[in-house]
């Protein structure tokens, strides 16, 4: 059976498919939506050049609870670029420290209508939010800008995931250009 999402990137192609409860999901001028499974709330994203930082896949034991799954497939981007199209007032925010490698505050940001995590802000990459590429409307982009660039924990990936062919392998954290970014991006 063919895969959906790479016909419709060979095609240059965007893809929408019914995934949420919204179906206005959008992808234009460098920007695009990611919205949570009921469509309360809906942000948008830059997809390349300024504001946007990079993508990850996170194996630590922190990612495998938090998301129930064997692995967390992240994007990051700049405070200020992030947009809170709407549902800014449903969001529900659970802090915690004590399973986070750095020992520092992890602030998550979930729907309180649907349950959908979607971001993250860690205390020790200030001016940062690490978005849910799952949550991401225009499947393409999983694809393309978006496909993770670095692997990390690598050490606590499960032997039946295999690593993510092109991308940067780290055992444990990888990701220190985040704070970098936002600390230049404020000067």
């Amino acid at each position: 059976m063919p895969n959906k999402i790479a016909a419709h990137v060979a095609e240059g192609k965007q893809y929408f498919p019914l995934a949420s409860g919204a179906q206005d999901g959008w992808h234009k001028d460098g920007r695009a939506t990611a919205t949570c499974y009921c469509g309360a709330i809906q942000l948008s994203f830059p997809v390349e050049g300024p504001g946007f930082v990079g993508t990850f896949v996170c194996h630590c034991p922190d990612c495998h609870k938090f998301t129930a799954s064997m692995f967390a497939s992240n994007f990051t981007v700049l405070d200020e670029h992030l947009v809170h199209e709407r549902g800014q007032d449903n969001f529900t925010i659970y802090k915690q420290k004590q399973t986070i490698v750095s020992g520092m505050n992890m602030s998550n940001y979930f729907c309180k209508t649907c349950g959908s995590l979607m971001y993250r802000i860690a205390e020790d990459y200030p001016g940062v939010s690490l978005l849910r590429i799952g949550t991401v409307d225009d499947f393409t982009l999983m694809e393309t800008k978006l496909r993770p660039q670095l692997e990390q924990f690598t050490e606590n990936r499960v032997s039946w995931v295999h690593e993510i062919e092109g991308a940067r392998k780290a055992g444990r954290m990888g990701f220190e250009g985040a704070s970098a970014k936002a600390k230049q991006a404020k000067v």
